[in-house]
């Protein structure tokens, strides 16, 4: 992360471009979020971003930031959701945050096809062209934690049904971060989305990952936060197996929501995100 420490996702805008934007304050927390437009697909201002940094277009932010060749299709730069704690302490989603967690260093698989177009490709071509990394954009990411706030382990769970429960929403706002297609592949999406209650707010960042014929994969992050409480539990799950595992009608393969029940967690992270009232906070009430 140091390497765009001076450039942050809520301080790039895309030009002539409207934004959506929209903040409340739910207890100790001020939730606000901001939604545009997709990324360009090259750069807009050349001649700028050659002959400096801190005046980068969008574009050339994110490529000059990211250890990946090339962007999933569709970024959304401006989709940022954001929970600021009144004692400085803050949880952010972003898309550049996200995808500087998807892993550079190797192939993971190849799609089912893949043989038949390598055969089709001479192979200086190939050779060439075809660097090893994650062309699936797969990301562990878990939501960026600046300020006063102290992260551990532990061993309380959210409370499923406590979320089944009928209770009013007060707010409630999803968000994609980016997406791709995988060359007509399959699907590699990351949102995040959140509600909020009178007692409580969830929010669930998921990246999931369809290639056909091959395998799925759902990353899942989910934050529960008791407002009488001063932290935010955070559960990773990591589900993964190949397609022929999943014994469901083709159609269900494009339900992350029905899929993750029939599919193994692979790795999983249970944390207690702590908040302390600061002493400003805790002297004004």
């Amino acid at each position: 992360m140091a390497s765009i420490a001076t450039i942050h996702p809520s301080h790039v805008n895309i030009p002539r471009l409207p934004v959506d934007s929209e903040e409340q304050q739910f207890e100790s927390w001020l939730i606000k979020y901001t939604k545009s437009h997709i990324l360009h697909s090259q750069c807009t201002t050349a001649d700028k971003c050659a002959n400096t940094s801190s005046e980068r277009c969008t574009f050339c932010v994110y490529t000059n930031s990211l250890a990946i060749p090339h962007l999933p299709e569709m970024v959304f730069p401006n989709n940022i959701l954001t929970l600021v704690h009144n004692n400085g302490g803050s949880i952010e989603f972003n898309a550049l945050d996200a995808l500087q967690c998807v892993c550079s260093s190797s192939l993971p698989f190849r799609v089912a096809c893949s043989e038949a177009w390598k055969e089709s490709r001479p192979a200086h071509l190939l050779e060439e062209k075809i660097k090893p990394y994650d062309w699936t954009f797969s990301t562990d990411y878990k939501g960026s934690i600046q300020g006063n706030c102290t992260v551990e382990p532990t061993d309380e769970r959210i409370d499923m049904e406590r979320l089944k429960e009928k209770e009013k929403i007060l707010f409630y706002q999803e968000l994609m971060l980016y997406e791709d297609e995988l060359h007509d592949n399959g699907i590699a999406q990351c949102t995040v989305k959140i509600r909020v209650m009178p007692t409580s707010f969830f929010v669930l960042l998921r990246f999931f990952l369809r290639v056909d014929n091959v395998m799925v994969r759902i990353n899942d992050t989910r934050l529960f936060h008791d407002m009488s409480t001063n932290y935010v539990l955070r559960e990773y799950t990591n589900r993964e197996c190949s397609v022929k595992e999943v014994h469901l009608p083709l159609p269900v393969f494009g339900d992350p929501n029905i899929l993750q029940a029939h599919m193994p967690v692979k790795t999983s992270l249970y944390e207690k995100l702590i908040f302390e009232e600061s002493e400003v906070a805790g002297s004004n009430t």
